[in-house]
């Protein structure tokens, strides 16, 4: 097998590509990761993980990316920071390409994840990175002492506005609804910010611009429209913070794997990872929009990789399944040696 001929590829990265590249790597598969020039996923932007077991204290996003890569390479994973542009899963093997590069696999496992949304409004394009931004724990040091604009109403936009309140003075949240999508404890952790305000019913119909002390172009305020009276009005800020949503990074896969109707990867069976294309896989948020967490994308990758080794060696691969777990109906007819049982 040449280097550019692969029994698995790996699109994408984070939790869940990660996690499928160690899975794949410790069953002797020496998966290729296409990482992307964005390796790392969501969480590259997020600043405390909180809630994945087994840190009590938290860990910020970049930081366990980090620990995930060198587990996968440590294991043998091949990663590559790179953006696949072009796939075609028509026939076996499957063909990938990167700008410079052509791969051929047995299998392929999506795990592209899914990016920020923007309002497409004006200003918002011309502003970005003068005081536009969808990434608070990227840009939020350079609004220390300043006011800022959050633009959204659930999780991603309370936790962007939690951690903007470690260096602005004022952070002024504008949701189109009366009432938060975000879960319990983050509305509660928002609404007991004294930094934290809201302004209700309303969308931002514009950003607006002014030059700045250096004479550049940059945030000055925002126009808000009122969704039920109409009435419109100007806010003066120094930032604004897009968080309304994410969209999945489907675009290259459109014609190759089935899409669903807001662009995710569609399940035809709901018991594996596997797509209508049989041999390719989906894992984490190219596929899930209701979850949309660290640890469901990871539990994701560990579908898929199984899930990917199994079809592999009825393929006649060569495998090594020696750690999976057993399943319960194999338990029960003949228990595993207590050393060939790993809690992986």
């Amino acid at each position: 097998m040449s280097n550019n001929e692969r029994d698995v590829i790996i699109i994408g990265s984070g939790p869940a590509g990660y996690t499928a590249a160690i899975y794949a790597s410790r069953a002797d598969l020496h998966p290729l990761m296409l990482a992307g020039g964005n390796a790392g996923g969501q969480l590259m932007i997020t600043n405390d993980v909180e809630n994945y077991p087994g840190f009590p204290k938290g860990i910020t996003g970049p930081e366990m990316m980090d620990n995930f890569r060198q587990q996968a390479e440590r294991f043998g994973t091949q990663v590559e920071t790179v953006d696949v542009r072009r796939v075609d899963f028509s026939a076996r093997p499957f063909r990938v390409w990167t700008d410079n590069s052509e791969y051929t696999a047995k299998s392929v496992i999506i795990s592209t994840g899914a990016s920020a949304m923007w309002l497409g409004i004006p200003g918002e394009q011309e502003l970005q990175g003068r005081g536009v931004s969808a990434c608070a724990t990227c840009d939020g040091f350079f609004f220390r002492g300043k006011r800022v604009v959050v633009v959204g109403g659930g999780d991603v936009a309370m936790e962007e506005a939690t951690f903007l309140t470690r260096f602005a003075t004022q952070v002024t949240v504008v949701h189109r609804r009366k009432d938060l999508r975000a879960s319990k404890s983050m509305q509660k952790r928002a609404f007991e910010n004294p930094k934290i305000n809201f302004v209700w019913d309303s969308t931002v119909d514009e950003i607006l611009g002014a030059p700045n002390e250096h004479g550049f172009e940059a945030v000055s305020g925002v126009r808000l429209r009122n969704v039920i009276t109409g009435e419109t009005s100007e806010l003066p800020t120094d930032g604004v913070f897009i968080a309304i949503g994410h969209k999945p990074n489907t675009e290259i896969f459109a014609g190759q794997v089935e899409l669903d109707a807001k662009g995710y990867i569609a399940m035809p069976n709901s018991e594996t990872t596997e797509t209508n294309i049989e041999g390719v896989f989906a894992a984490g948020d190219v596929r899930d929009y209701r979850y949309r967490q660290a640890i469901t994308a990871a539990g994701d990758g560990c579908k898929a990789a199984m899930d990917s080794e199994r079809w592999l060696e009825a393929q006649g691969v060569d495998v090594d399944l020696s750690e999976e777990i057993y399943s319960p109906s194999e338990a029960t007819i003949s228990p595993a040696p207590q050393e060939a049982v790993s809690a992986r």
